[in-house]
């Protein structure tokens, strides 16, 4: 039998190796081209799987990307975000104002019921904004700005407004409410301004700077002047902060933009100037002392709740400060109470929620193609965040304390019902995107089943 019929062993026949007939093969064995990339020069040798983590690390970014990007995100974000933001609030609020009610001789729920009875109330109004056409909204923007300067006017009226530490800016209603009508102008004027720069828009006069500017710019100074005649400072911040945002959304030039923000800080130093309370509140801003007359004896005390408070809090209830050492800890420094009972995790918890929320109002603002709704979704969104960034930037120390309630949060009815209010118009503004308006539809009951009915009918015959 000649050498070439031997058969070739196994090991040989899996190496692609011919028989051998003496000391020399007669072929060399065929190797498959390496692919393009692979390799040390790719970074892994060829047919390898990529490592566990960066595989699970690379498809949860893919899955966060694609929840990012589901049309019902923004609904979903400003929803649970703000009554998670409200109940949580209430809690604090309970926690944060027994001792002040006990020290004022009233029950330990008082300031609670009262919170509690104006979210209710709230609960009502965003289920009417969130259920209110766009068309009967813009129709309610003048009769809001005109209730709303007419009742600034009726606080500096005497026998009708009242004073409150220092300053004019409620209203009696008989009994223990009162109405601040300032916290009315902040939603006033996102509805009125987004009216109006929306009809200016569609009539293209918004390349014009006077246009622009009149009269937004002197309706908004007017609010302003009577909201400043009652000494309420951090109200006109958040107000010339609405301004700004929705002029900067009309695309406003950078110059005439630099310009209106130059009159305002320009005016903002003549009232701190002229005001030793307020250049008081300057002088505090990252101080770790009282002071000699303890004029910074609340800033002072809300660093101290929040380094008693540590990484988890003494516990919900166990606060020290609220003990009469930090003066309205249910109101504008529910924030410290809420850092020394709940620790770094339930300030950060906090601040998450804002971020979602301030992320949705953006989202809708950007995704929208209505110029009214595009305008009032910018204008809700630089409220909340603005106020929310004063308030906590005056209990962090990092800004001087301007006496405003953080949105949704702090105890006061009068600051809640509007802000509720705003949160149903960003409800109903994010479920009116196309792709949300679809997806919703698709949930209904009737519509489910007669998809289904549909898919069922073009099956074959013999599926099942």
């Amino acid at each position: 039998m000649h050498a070439d019929d031997i058969v070739r062993p196994p090991i040989a026949r899996r190496l692609g190796l011919t028989a051998l007939r003496g000391p020399v093969a007669r072929s060399r064995p065929v190797r498959a081209p390496r692919p393009a990339g692979r390799g040390f020069a790719g970074g892994r040798t060829p047919g390898r799987p990529p490592r566990g983590g960066q595989r699970g690390l690379r498809g949860l970014h893919a899955r966060a990307r694609r929840a990012w990007d589901r049309p019902l995100t923004a609904y979903y974000l400003v929803l649970g975000g703000s009554m998670l933001i409200i109940v949580l609030g209430l809690v604090m609020v309970y926690s944060a104002s027994q001792i002040k009610a006990l020290q004022n001789g009233l029950a330990p729920s008082y300031f609670f019921r009262k919170q509690l009875l104006a979210a209710a109330i709230g609960a009502v109004l965003l289920l009417a904004a969130a259920r209110t056409p766009v068309r009967l909204l813009r129709a309610l923007a003048y009769p809001l700005l005109a209730a709303s300067v007419f009742l600034l006017c009726m606080v500096q009226m005497p026998g009708i407004g009242e004073t409150i530490n220092g300053n004019t800016n409620w209203i009696s209603l008989g009994g223990p409410f009162q109405l601040q009508p300032s916290e009315f102008a902040k939603l006033a004027l996102v509805l009125w301004g987004a009216d109006l720069l929306a009809r200016k828009q569609s009539k293209k006069l918004l390349g014009q700077w006077k246009h622009l500017l009149v009269p937004l710019v002197p309706v908004t100074f007017l609010l302003l002047g009577l909201i400043m005649l009652g000494g309420d400072m951090g109200t006109t911040v958040v107000l010339t902060t609405v301004l700004l945002g929705l002029l900067w959304i009309a695309g406003a030039p950078t110059r005439l933009f630099a310009g209106v923000f130059g009159v305002t800080a320009a005016l903002a130093v003549l009232f701190i100037k002229t005001s030793a309370n307020r250049m008081s509140r300057l002088e505090c801003i990252g101080a770790t002392d009282p002071g000699a007359n303890d004029q910074c004896w609340q800033a002072v005390h809300g660093i101290y709740a929040l380094a008693n408070g540590g990484w988890f809090g003494a516990g919900l209830g166990a606060s020290v400060e609220k003990w009469g050492e930090l003066p309205e800890p249910h109101t504008d420094f529910i924030f410290a109470i809420t850092g020394e009972e709940l620790g770094l995790a339930g300030t950060l918890s906090v601040l998450a929620l804002f971020a979602a929320l301030g992320y949705a109002g953006i989202r809708v603002a950007g995704r929208t193609e209505d110029p009214f709704v595009r305008y009032a979704a910018g204008g809700v969104t630089t409220w909340i965040t603005a106020q929310a960034v004063v308030n906590i930037g005056a209990v962090l120390g990092l800004l001087p304390i301007a006496g405003v309630p953080l949105p949704l949060f702090s105890y006061g009815g009068s600051a809640l019902l509007p802000t509720m209010f705003a949160i149903g118009l960003l409800i109903a503004f994010a479920r009116d995107e196309p792709g949300a308006r679809a997806a919703l539809a698709m949930r209904q009951p009737g519509v489910r089943w007669k998809t289904m009915r549909r898919r069922v009918k073009k099956r074959p015959s013999g599926e099942r």
